[in-house]
């Protein structure tokens, strides 16, 4: 029976959880489940209505928890079920929903199912569930096709067959750790469908679905390359890819639809990096997702014409097919916002900076554009997502030791691509603890940066001018003013550069482009990203009740 759905997630602010970097009870170094239960009073607190937690499954960790050798299952890395149903619960009495990851792309090679592909022949039943395919030469020596991985290197790995012979090819578009599932087998629809209700009948308020424009292979598998510069996760305008955003994929996800129809109020967020939004728009039909990260807009330059542009065109496409527009600016596979909008080079998502970028962002002004776009988007009508550690003003952690990374893409592009590691530094809590307060003993899977002490929560929870307070209040204004339900209205006499617009009684305007500014606009200043006077500066957003 489908069952009556509310409209909390047409508005919700989700706040990202990265389980492995968010806080650590055990002291292993590792962020875990207990740490993220102990530490939901501040996300309350924050404002936000939901969290997203990243993949927390059993799995050898090769890409991070991605690689999911058990879809039904709790790494002991995080935790135990009985972990995740306290969590569960603890969040649900704080008022706060949860939404679990679910990688339905691929698993991991130590997933039961793989492994029994391995031990069979070809053309088994076992290996049916995977993309398995015979070399291409005399003696099948070559990869099926030329497809790239995402992380670099060759999306095709031969298998030794269990007489010891070189035998097939399989099929992985992210690590050779992660074999694709062949979406056409009815099995592993099933399959999914078993995991859906797994997880929601824990208590899970919905999924976030990785790489929801992937599973669909066109037939034939035929040759394909990107650009050198394009994006890891396609989104480039361009070719069709034979492996993203196949028409067939909306058939899956209308099956999922129903399944989480089944549930009261539980949805389905899609990460689909698909260009252009009319075409994004697709995967939040009514009969499909619910939500779509608008990577558009996070990918958006900070320039005010360009912002403009995404912000009519988001609500225009998403509203057309009834759905929100769901904004985002950061998350665990791009640069922090607020070093990226201060780079001044291209940097494809998923290529990541380090110590040899050049040039770095400045600090400063990565940090000052940073506030201000949060608070413009914070004030659009729709949903928002926010990446731990967005809140404290984290730049990306650049100084990472090369010994230090673990991103798959590090290794496989031989250290050409830094990859995501600089987004996913475990949180700093308190300025004086071990490891900021992430671990009690003082352990961290990745290095934190000494600076990382002044922007600690201890040192901001207090402080009216913080990055953390600027959050709180924009959120709690955001609540009071209904804005995410409004109607947005362009104020149109403003300075070139600004951007300005209007929903109810409050009105936003962002100093964006260098050297725009304005003159401070009668009205009560409900919120300002930085310090003004009589002038709104560059760089700056201010909401004010007029």
């Amino acid at each position: 029976m489908t069952s009556h759905e509310s409209s909390w997630w047409r508005t919700a602010v989700i706040y990202q959880i990265y389980p492995r970097s968010f806080a650590d009870a055990s002291g292993d170094g590792v962020g875990d489940l207990r740490g993220i239960t102990s530490r939901l009073d501040s996300l309350a607190a924050l404002g936000i209505d939901a969290i997203w937690l990243s993949p927390f499954y059993v799995s050898p960790q090769k890409d991070a928890g991605y690689d999911v050798a058990d879809f039904t299952d709790v790494d002991p890395l995080f935790g135990t079920l009985d972990d995740f149903d306290a969590m569960v619960a603890r969040a649900h009495e704080l008022g706060l929903r949860v939404i679990v990851d679910i990688v339905p792309n691929h698993s991991s090679d130590q997933h039961a199912w793989f492994q029994s592909a391995l031990a069979s022949p070809p053309g088994s039943v076992e290996r049916a569930r995977y993309i398995f395919r015979d070399g291409l030469g005399p003696d099948g020596s070559q990869p099926p096709n030329n497809w790239e991985s995402v992380f670099g290197g060759p999306a095709w790995t031969r298998v030794t067959e269990p007489d010891g012979t070189p035998g097939q090819w399989f099929l992985h578009l992210f690590d050779s750790s992660q074999p694709d599932f062949d979406w056409s087998h009815p099995e592993v629809l099933e399959e999914f469908d078993r995991v859906l209700r797994f997880w929601l009948d824990r208590g899970a308020d919905g999924f976030r679905v990785d790489v929801a424009h992937g599973l669909v292979k066109a037939d034939g598998l035929p040759d394909f390359s990107y650009s050198d510069d394009a994006h890891s996760m396609g989104g480039v305008e361009g070719p069709s890819s034979p492996y993203w955003a196949q028409d067939g994929v909306h058939d899956i996800w209308r099956r999922w639809r129903s399944v989480v129809n089944e549930y009261a109020d539980r949805i389905l967020a899609a990460e689909a990096w698909v260009v252009p939004l009319s075409r994004m728009a697709k995967w939040v039909r009514p009969d499909e997702m619910h939500q779509a990260f608008n990577f558009a807009y996070l990918e958006t330059p900070w320039e005010a014409a360009a912002l403009k542009q995404v912000i009519d065109e988001s609500l225009a496409e998403f509203s057309a097919v009834g759905a929100p527009s769901t904004w985002v600016l950061s998350n665990h596979d791009v640069v922090r916002h607020s070093s990226r909008l201060a780079l001044t080079i291209d940097n494809p998502q998923g290529h990541g900076i380090g110590p040899s970028t050049t040039p770095l962002p400045d600090t400063a002004v990565g940090l000052q554009r940073g506030r201000a776009a949060t608070a413009l988007m914070l004030a659009l009508p729709g949903s928002a997502y926010i990446y731990q550690g967005e809140e404290l003003g984290l730049p990306e952690a650049i100084e990472i030791p090369d010994e230090a990374r673990q991103d798959p893409t590090f290794a496989r592009t031989a250290g050409e691509r830094y990859g995501r590691d600089g987004c996913r530094v475990p949180l700093p809590w308190n300025a004086d603890a071990p490891a900021y307060g992430f671990s009690p003993t003082g352990d961290s899977w990745l290095p934190q940066p000494e600076q990382w002490a002044t922007l600690a929560r201890d040192q901001q929870i207090d402080d009216p001018t913080s990055t953390l307070s600027m959050y709180r209040l924009a959120l709690a204004l955001r609540r009071e003013n209904d804005l995410a339900t409004g109607t947005m209205q362009w104020i149109e006499d403003v300075p070139d550069g600004v951007v300005a617009f209007r929903i109810g009684d409050v009105s936003v305007y962002s100093a964006v482009d260098p050297g725009a500014s304005l003159a401070l606009p009668d009205g009560e200043v409900l919120l300002s990203s930085m310090p003004i006077t009589d002038t709104i500066p560059p760089d700056t957003t201010v909401w004010l009740r007029s």
